[in-house]
């Protein structure tokens, strides 16, 4: 027993506790504040949807929104929201993979496929999990057909936009300012379409940003430790696996 203590805290002084305040250091308190934040909001959220209250400023919100609806914004709203759509980003998503292994950049790759698979995996599971209905306040121009709780469009634009920004940053840190602010209003507008449509109430479209934001701290959690990992054998034996991106 003392021998399996022992290895327990070899391990964790070794092994697990040098990674954590790594991982501390690399997002920072104030990120380490907002994930709080979005854990207790979600928790919230989920505490709601399991219990099946209705929130009253969400049908209102709709409605508002709804108001000023126009054929030329529906067009807009089209487009923006198929940016979301599964047609669109497993191809993108291949593609930048497929990128990134090209590019010797295999570790990041698989950082990469790891974030979007669990995005998918996160949204379509809790969807199934809370089996929410979609709000059917007017006629809608697109059909969807799952659950409404989260939305899979904000948690995946998030995941996906918001990991392809920080890896552009990481490329071209000067350029930090228009990259995240492009990405935060192609995340925010894709977010915006579904409450346009009709197709999502605003606490789905909350729900998914924040597990987005979540999911998408830990995968670039993990790229810093991968990556830090790497530079210092990259540097003293030139290894092809390049960990910059």
């Amino acid at each position: 027993m003392q021998q399996t203590l022992k290895r327990l805290a070899s391990f964790w002084m070794h092994e697990v506790h040098p990674r954590l305040m790594s991982f501390v250091a690399t997002v920072g308190v104030v990120w380490l504040a907002v994930c709080l934040l979005a854990i207790w909001g979600l928790s919230s959220l989920m505490d709601e949807v399991i219990e099946q209250e209705a929130f009253v400023f969400d049908e209102t919100v709709l409605l508002w929104i709804n108001q000023s609806t126009s054929p030329l914004l529906d067009q807009i709203m089209l487009t923006i929201t198929r940016l979301g759509d599964p047609a669109f980003v497993i191809p993108l998503t291949v593609a930048v993979f497929i990128w990134l292994w090209w590019r010797w950049r295999r570790r990041i790759a698989l950082i990469f496929a790891l974030n979007c698979i669990g995005g998918a995996v996160l949204s379509t599971g809790m969807k199934l999990i809370f089996g929410k209905d979609r709000p059917a306040l007017w006629p809608q121009l697109i059909s969807e057909t799952t659950y409404s709780f989260p939305s899979g469009h904000a948690l995946g634009s998030m995941v996906l936009y918001g990991f392809l920004a920080y890896l552009l940053v990481q490329r071209f840190p000067q350029q930090r300012p228009w990259i995240y602010g492009v990405s935060g209003l192609l995340i925010a507008g894709i977010g915006f379409s579904r409450l346009y449509l009709g197709v999502h109430w605003p606490t789905d479209v909350l729900a998914g940003y924040s597990i987005g934001f979540l999911w998408v701290s830990i995968s670039i959690g993990l790229y810093q430790l991968a990556t830090r990992r790497r530079s210092k054998p990259a540097l003293e034996g030139g290894s092809r696996y390049d960990s910059s991106t």
